[in-house]
């Protein structure tokens, strides 16, 4: 794969290279419109793919924020066409990397000297490359290191980044007047915490303590003094990216103790920690040589405060969701309804949540739940086309629900997702006892 030798980092590069993007989109649709004149039954596929690569092309050599956004739409298989899907989850770990030269003077810069100065050995080219930072191996004192070196000018460039994505996110999500501003800090908040590399070593060590009880996760060691704000340094975990590893043909059996795994990983987190790995996609987890399950990557951790916590699980039990009174009391303390919401949009809205909830909340209900289903995806797919084509939600206000949700939801979508990759039937109930084995008491069976 081509390297970079750099990246723009000022303002003015940045959004110069975004005006590049598009322009080539705006010469997309002049392609696409002359062919559909001559061809009239022509579908948007093409468009779709051109205008894809095109964006994908353009975030990747910027890197950063505006990257991970990418990354974080690629997670919703659902939200978006199928070539933005495809192209954008290149963004979890297969994006061009920095050269050699670049590399070193970064690590200088912010290490304050150069790797073979630190270690025994220092692969001078990128094992794997993401949208915020590079992976090199490296040695010392006989251990195998993973060192993650985040890319130039990130953390400095993720206001001016969003802003450049705003216009997109607002068309996109329905999102009006001054009141967006709160999901965007929301995001702007995470990015900044997932640039501190000091913060992530801290919430890594953190978690995986937390979680070391659970059967058939693994953790890499991380290395506080050989690690700074740029920089991590923890153990070379070997094994396949799980979205490598579900292509392969591996057992149902297999599926179902990696799946398994995962849920109860993410439940115990939850439930007993409060606080949950958002960023769930596939080249955060790896599948080891033995089968078990290795988590990676803890830059992007959300805090779950109780007064979204209680009403977002009430309303994953059926008691809630089919009784109106409390279900509408849930919905207000979720702020998905608004109390300058007219009779009308109360009913609108309720109605939607309703239909939704009932739906996502399906693994809650049962004892056990295959994640493989495909009438369960069906149905998901089936409701995403239904709200994405009407006319009468584009009128109404969507900026709907609190700014917690766009973590939590996202979770649990890129959660479901994972899940599904891997054919997973798992017992929802399992993880109960690892929190009661943690002293956990007060928390739902759910």
């Amino acid at each position: 794969m081509k390297t970079l030798d750099k990246i723009p980092t000022s303002k003015l590069g940045r959004t110069t290279e975004m005006v590049k993007t598009g322009a080539k989109i705006g010469a997309n649709y002049i392609k696409y419109y002359s062919k559909k004149a001559i061809n009239p039954s022509m579908d948007r596929s093409s468009l779709d793919e051109d205008n894809a690569s095109d964006i994908y092309d353009g975030l990747k050599n910027l890197k950063g924020s505006a990257l991970k956004v990418a990354q974080m739409l690629s997670m919703d298989k659902s939200l978006l066409p199928g070539a933005y899907v495809e192209k954008f989850s290149l963004a979890q770990f297969s994006v061009p990397p920095l050269s050699a030269p670049l590399v070193r003077k970064t690590f200088k810069k912010y290490q304050g000297a150069f790797p073979e100065e630190i270690y025994d050995k220092f692969s001078k080219d990128s094992i794997n490359a993401a949208s915020i930072g590079q992976v090199h191996k490296a040695e010392k004192d006989g251990k195998e290191l993973a060192v993650k070196i985040q890319y130039p000018g990130v953390a400095d460039s993720i206001s001016s980044d969003l802003a450049m994505v705003k216009p997109i996110a607002i068309k996109m999500f329905n999102l009006k007047g001054e009141d967006s501003k709160r999901y965007f800090a929301e995001v702007e908040d995470k990015l900044l915490e997932e640039t501190d590399y000091n913060l992530e070593v801290e919430q890594s060590i953190s978690i995986t303590e937390a979680c070391s009880h659970i059967p058939n996760l693994k953790f890499p060691t991380y290395y506080p003094d050989l690690s700074s704000k740029r920089i991590i340094t923890m153990d070379w975990m070997k094994g396949q990216h799980l979205s490598e590893y579900a292509q392969t043909g591996f057992s149902e059996v297999t599926g179902n103790k990696l799946g398994q795994t995962l849920w109860d990983f993410y439940m115990f987190q939850m439930h007993g920690l409060k606080a949950v790995h958002a960023d769930p996609h596939p080249g955060n987890f790896l599948i080891s040589p033995d089968e078990e399950l290795i988590a990676i990557d803890f830059g992007c951790i959300k805090q779950i405060p109780d007064e979204f916590y209680t009403p977002y699980f009430e309303l994953a039990v059926p008691a809630s969701i089919n009784n109106p009174e409390i279900f509408r009391e849930k919905l207000f303390q979720l702020e998905i309804l608004r109390e300058d919401d007219s009779d009308a949009e109360i009913d609108y809205f309720s109605r939607l949540f309703h239909e939704m909830l009932t739906l996502f909340t399906k693994p809650f209900q049962e004892q056990e739940f295959n994640f493989a289903d495909a009438t369960f995806w069906d149905q998901i797919s089936s409701l995403s086309e239904k709200y994405s084509n009407d006319k009468e939600l584009r009128k109404m206000n969507g900026n709907r629900g609190s700014k917690h949700f766009l973590y939590i939801n996202r979770t649990f979508f890129g959660l479901y997702n994972l899940l599904h990759d891997l054919k997973a039937t798992v017992r929802t109930r399992d993880y109960v006892k690892y929190l009661d084995e943690k002293g956990f008491k007060n928390h739902p069976a759910l």
